[in-house]
Order: structure tokens, then C-alpha cells, then sequence
């Protein structure tokens, strides 16, 4: 499915996105893809009618069934201390500058990040293993014969924090409340379960369709688990401030809406010494405060008010950390390596204004990005050009299609433009000058192909109508990577303006899909399934309010590559598929890629003990990090 937003590397982004699995959780990075793996049957190797202690989508598990603890978990690790930090990474209707609701799993008001801390799921997933879930509250899954239905056995031991057991009936009360109140992202993954049945008091059955991809278990094993008999007073959807019931490893402790969360360690948590949580979950306290700037919360990160910070500003990474505790060594700067997962960062443009609906105009858009000078002038040489919606995975086109994928794209050829069939489509390189002549004059030109006029200093179409172009941000920050596109726009007679809303208006606009433009940073899964490219491509989430397929894309030939990743019974022919779709969403222009990195720009106080390397598919520094006392000392931290 689709990952956490995530702050932009360097993208200084414009709401950098969802999941909720503990991988996809971890926020929504890196290289090339598991090209070493050798192809596996998706999930038809694995042992039908009896009970598994995990399921794998490719290949077999890593950890068989008496595992202690992952292997990237500290079982020796001390418990205490807070871990303030700025989250990088948000899923669902989370923002990182304010909050008016505890209620993330729907789609009204803005919640704070890191409240799926607070509930378990069925499942748990493994952050050195691609696409790998094992048994949390489910001891055991049994797949059936036509792997339409899987059973789970729940552990009788599970506990909601205020002491009463996971049941079978919480699960059915949560997937189905899930399925018709719950937010966007959590409805379209939840589409093809057809039924949920509760078979005793710790034994529940997920029946499918019949239409889903059989990967699709893998994240909807991993949604969280409700308590139906607290919600049976409640209304489920509501925005509200009172903290929810969970069963998790944290529960909700100090709020100060809008300023201030803690999360507090369950002493008691039922699940602590369990195989998939052990040696996790150290820091009794993980506290979060808002800020609507990033430059004041760099200050609090200076003295010491946060204590851990990943930095989206290139400007600021380059130039900044140069105060006395990182002089002092107190404060640590460093680059740990991304994830192994497909990127997409890019420009939105929002088709359902009639204006943006000609892929004439998308392109001419694209060409007004000046990556070269932008790379040169403001970003210190440290991102590189995104050209692909799977960037830094197998998954990305290149050159011409393989046998393979012109296998694929064959029977669609009669509805596909024919540069398709040539080389993948790369994003226009300029001279660096900041203002290309050849790449502007391309760009009018499409313009005036698409219908677009000049009447004065203004473009209008055949109606008189001006062609506007708003750019909607949300911090002021990003006026500095965007105004010389934005000024390139200007120059061909684009209306072309930054709108710069507060948190609360811009959740607001972009779950309604009331913008022309917007910027957007996302991981998707190490193995996408069908359900996860629908919430960003398919034309099911088209007008789904607070869904991501922000461009409005809705093309019968994309939702039949999409439908086909179901039937992929293979890594190698899931890649040529999602290779044909790359080639085609790049064709489209739904997107425009722009930049990323390899890396993560982390800078943190130097008080916490954590375990190298660090897990291939993950980076929850807040549950896999400790408080080192001896260190805290000796910086005057303690």
C-alpha cells in the first residue's frame, strides 16, 4: 500500500504520505530492489489448511517459528527516558504542525503523528524482510485452499489497555467500521473483503472476493484493532479530543491540543516480551511539539527542546549546523541511507480542473522546472532528478521495453501513444541558465497547441478564459525552491501564484481535491499490490475525498495494468508490469517528478544507543532507539 507522507528531502515538500503496517508505517526511501531474489510463486508456495506463524508475499520467511525477537530489535536495551523529536514521516489525516483531533483513522480534522503506536494489529511486520508479516495478535493465520479466506487464531493473552481481551468480535467491529467510516486510504485497501466472521471468541475468519490480489493480506493484516464494546458509546468518525482505548505499546498521555503530544510507555503492555515486540519500544515518554515553521522548530531543535531532527532543507543542512553543540560533538550530524522502496516525489496537477486536463499543458508545466540551476543555486549539489514514480527500485523504466513488457503492452496498443514503444520518458534537462530559452519556447508552444493564446502579458484559452496555476504550500519555506518555477510560469503568461495556507486549510483542500498544483513525497511498499497503486493511480480513488489519487488520473489502460499486478505470480513479472505502468504515468504527465536523495539528513542530540545497521525496510528511531544515560551526562542532558 501506499507509505507515510514524509518531510521532503530537500523537497521542502508540499505534504510529504499513508499505510499501516509497521514497515509502511515507518516511514513515508532508497535502492535498487532484491534483484538477487529468486522468483518465488506470490504466496502459492505457501502451505495451505494448517496454521502458519507468518506469511511472506515472495520467497520464504526469514524467522522461523520459536524466533525470539527480530534481529535488528535490542532486547538488552535500557527502558526510560523522553524522546522528543520532529516526525518526519505522517500517514492518514496526521499533520506535523497542529492538531484538533486523537482520531487518525478518519478523515476529519488534522490528528497528531504516532498515534498508531496506541493499537495492535493481527499482524506485525518485519523491517529486514520485504514483504514478511508475522503473527501479534494472531498467534496463527491458516490460508485456505483457494486462498480466498484466512483464518486468524488470536492470542487469548491480548489486552486492551484498560484490561479486557481482543476478541474476535473487535476485529469484525473494526474492519467493518474501518470499511464504512474509516478513512480513504483504510476503505479502498479493505474494497474486495467481503466478509469478516467472527467463528468463537478468539477465532476470526477475512473471506475475500474473490478479485483481490492475494497479496492484499499482507496489509490488511496489519490494520489496527478497535474495542467494539468502548466505540459502542462513541460515534467512530467523530473528531475528537478524548483519548481512544488501544491495546498498543504507548497510550495517550499529556495532550495540549494543537502545541503538544506524549505518548506513554505501557508498563504493562500485554504484548512486551512477544517475539515480533520484544526489544523495542524503549523510551517511557515520546513527546512531539508543533510547530508551524520549520525555522522555529529549528531553534528548539538548537536548545535542546528537541532532541532528534531530520532535516528537509537543503539551504539549512549545508549552512546551519555550525551552533556550539555541534561544534561541542553534543549534537551529532549524519546521513543514514534510505530505505530499500520505490519513491515518488513530485508535482501533483490536479485533472479535474478543465484547464490541466490536455497532457500538452503538463508537459509545458514540467518544462518550467529548472532542476540544474535549482540543484546548483539552492540545493549544494545534494539530490538528484526523479524522473520515475518508482525511483530507486527495480521498478523504474529505462531505455527501451524488455520482451516482457512489450508482451504486456502489446494488446493495449491501439489506446497507447505510440513513444511508449521507445525509450522511458526522461524529464527535460536544462542549460542551468534558470531561464532556458529552448526549454520555454518548447513549453509555449505546447501551450499554443493545447489552445492557449496570449492576449497581453496573460495566456487565455478560446473562451477568454486566463490560464491560472496555484501552487498551494503550506509553509513559507517553500517559496525559496519554488518561486524561480513559479517565475518561469510567469514568463510564459501562466497566472501562475504560491498560496500559502495554514495546516488546518491545506488538510482541508487537499482531501477535497481544491487545488491546481501541489507537491508530494511518498514510499510506497517494497511489493506494491494492486490495492496500494489504486490509492495513488487506479480511478477508484478518483472522488474519494481524501484519497491520494491527487492528479485525478482515471485511465481504463492504467487501471488494467493495475488489475494485472494481481495476477503477477512472480517478483520478475511484477517488475516488467510496474515497469509498463511507469512507462505510461510518466507518458501521462499526471506527475512531475523532481528530485530525491539517498539518503536521510538526521541530526540528534547525542544521548541515545541504537543498533547498526539499521533495518533494510523501516527507520522507526522512535521505537527502535534507546535513552543512553551515561551519554545524556555527558553532554548536560540529564
Amino acid at each position: 500500500m501506499v507509505d507515510r507522507h514524509r518531510k521532503g528531502t530537500g523537497f521542502e515538500s508540499a505534504r510529504p504520505m499513508t499505510g499501516f503496517n509497521r514497515r509502511e508505517l515507518m516511514k513515508l526511501s532508497g535502492a535498487a530492489m532484491l534483484t538477487a531474489m529468486a522468483p518465488k510463486l506470490a504466496l502459492a508456495d505457501v502451505r495451505t489448511d494448517v496454521p502458519l506463524h507468518g506469511l511472506s508475499a515472495f520467497g520464504e520467511l526469514k524467522y522461523p517459528k520459536d524466533f525470539t525477537h527480530f534481529d535488528y530489535a535490542s532486547p538488552d536495551a535500557p527502558k526510560g527516558g523522553t524522546f522528543a523529536f520532529s516526525p518526519n514521516t505522517w500517514v492518514f489525516n496526521q499533520s506535523p504542525q497542529t492538531f484538533n483531533t486523537l482520531n487518525t483513522f478518519s478523515n476529519k480534522g488534522d490528528a497528531p503523528p504516532r498515534m498508531e503506536l496506541c493499537f495492535d494489529t493481527l499482524m506485525a511486520s518485519a523491517l529486514d524482510e520485504p514483504d514478511s508479516i508475522y503473527g501479534l495478535v494472531a498467534e496463527t493465520v491458516t490460508v485456505s485452499a483457494d486462498r480466498n479466506s484466512f483464518t486468524f487464531k488470536l492470542r487469548q493473552e491480548a489486552r486492551f489497555h484498560d484490561g479486557s481481551p481482543i476478541t474476535a468480535e473487535d476485529v469484525v467491529f473494526s474492519f467493518e467500521t474501518l470499511k464504512d467510516k474509516g478513512h480513504p486510504q483504510l476503505r479502498l485497501v479493505l474494497t474486495e473483503l467481503s466478509k469478516i466472521a467472527a467463528l468463537d471468541a478468539h477465532t476470526v475468519q477475512l473471506i475475500f472476493s474473490g478479485k483481490h490480489s492475494d497479496r492484499a493480506i499482507l496489509n490488511i493484516a496489519s490494520i489496527p484493532i478497535f474495542s467494539k464494546k468502548w466505540y459502542a458509546t462513541r460515534d467512530f468518525a467523530a473528531s475528537t479530543m478524548e483519548p481512544p482505548l488501544g491495546s498498543g505499546a504507548y497510550r495517550v498521555g499529556r495532550v495540549a491540543p494543537g502545541q503538544t503530544i506524549e505518548y506513554e510507555r505501557v508498563a504493562d503492555y500485554w504484548a512486551k516480551d512477544l517475539n515480533v515486540q520484544r526489544g523495542q519500544n524503549h523510551f517511557d515518554r515520546i513527546k512531539i511539539d508543533f510547530y508551524r515553521e520549520r525555522q522555529p522548530e529549528f531553534e528548539a531543535f538548537k536548545k535542546g527542546d528537541i532532541f532528534w531532527r531530520y532535516e528537509a532543507t537543503a539551504k539549512t543542512w549545508a549552512t546551519e549546523y555550525n551552533f556550539p553543540a555541534v561544534q561541542q560533538k553534543r549534537v551529532i550530524k549524519r546521513k543514514f541511507t534510505t530505505e530499500k522502496r520505490p519513491q515518488l516525489q513530485a508535482w501533483a496537477i490536479n485533472q479535474r480542473r478543465e484547464h490541466f486536463r490536455d497532457p500538452q499543458v503538463r508537459e509545458a508545466i514540467a518544462l518550467c522546472f529548472d532542476f540544474e540551476w535549482t540543484q546548483k543555486n539552492l540545493f549544494y549539489g545534494a539530490y538528484e532528478r526523479s524522473h520515475s514514480v518508482f525511483e530507486q527500485s527495480d521498478f523504474r523504466a529505462s531505455g527501451k521495453p524488455s520482451a516482457e513488457e512489450l508482451a504486456i503492452l502489446e494488446p493495449f496498443r491501439d489506446r497507447l501513444p505510440e513513444a511508449i514503444f521507445g525509450d522511458a520518458l526522461l524529464q527535460t534537462p536544462s542549460d542551468g541558465s534558470g531561464r532556458d530559452r529552448k526549454n520555454l519556447k518548447r513549453a509555449s508552444d505546447l501551450l499554443n497547441q493545447a489552445g492557449f493564446k496570449r492576449d497581453g502579458d496573460k495566456l487565455v484559452d478560446a473562451q477568454g478564459r486566463p490560464l491560472n496555476l496555484e501552487l498551494l504550500i503550506y509553509a513559507e519555506v517553500f517559496t525559496r525552491s519554488y518561486s524561480p518555477f513559479v517565475n518561469n510560469l510567469k514568463a510564459l503568461g501562466i497566472n501562475a501564484y504560491l498560496r500559502l495556507a495554514d495546516p488546518a486549510q491545506y488538510q482541508s483542500r487537499i482531501q477535497n481535491f481544491d487545488f491546481d498544483m501541489i507537491g508530494m513525497a511518498v514510499q510506497l511498499s517494497p511489493t506494491p499490490t494492486r490495492e496500494s497503486l489504486e490509492e495513488i493511480f487506479g480511478s477508484k480513488g478518483r472522488d474519494i475525498p481524501g484519497s491520494y489519487n491527487f492528479p485525478g488520473t482515471a485511465d481504463p489502460v492504467v487501471d488494467a495494468l493495475i488489475a494485472k499486478v494481481s495476477d503477477a505470480k512472480t517478483r520478475d513479472e511484477l517488475v516488467s508490469l510496474l515497469r509498463v505502468l511507469d512507462r505510461l504515468l510518466r507518458i501521462r504527465r499526471d506527475w512531475i517528478p523532481n528530485w530525491y536523495s539517498a539518503n536521510h539528513p538526521i541530526a540528534y542530540w547525542d544521548m541515545f544507543g541504537f543498533k547498526e545497521p539499521k533495518p533494510d525496510y523501516g527507520f522507526p528511531v522512535e521505537t527502535l532507539w534507546w535513552f543512553d544515560e551515561a551519554k545524556a551526562k555527558a553532554i548536560g542532558k540529564v
